[in-house]
């Protein structure tokens, strides 16, 4: 019984580093941080609404493009890395597949800019 449970002692290190670090990068912004809030901090951070206000305001439709545009190229990258990792065991048809995926992908991309979806005035 010994012998099995040693074969899981990594595992449990493993676990207890990943909780030290994990609740030590958790607590660590409240002991360090600078508490002096300004009107500067306190105003809207990137998105240029007040962060106080009505939260059933309508918001414009140019962020919900960007997010939209954002998750499809973060999708377009979790697809490439498993191709390139087995790109020598695909062969031709791995390759053509992936060229067609990313053309599709790039004449939406151009389509989205000359609608102007990624101007923002």
């Amino acid at each position: 019984m010994e012998e099995l449970l040693s074969s899981y002692l990594p595992v449990v290190l493993f676990i207890g580093i990943c909780l030290v670090i994990g609740l030590s990068l958790a607590i660590a912004p409240f002991l360090v941080a600078y508490k002096a809030p300004d009107a500067e901090k306190l105003s809207a951070y990137e998105c240029g609404f007040n962060p106080f206000d009505d939260s059933r305001m309508k918001f414009d439709v140019r962020f919900y493009l960007v997010a939209i545009l954002f998750i499809i190229f973060d999708l377009e990258v979790a697809f490439l890395f498993p191709w390139a990792v087995s790109f020598g065991d695909l062969g031709w048809f791995g390759f053509w597949s992936m060229t067609i995926f990313l053309g599709v992908l790039t004449v939406g991309f151009i389509y989205e800019w000359k609608k102007g979806a990624l101007e923002w005035d």
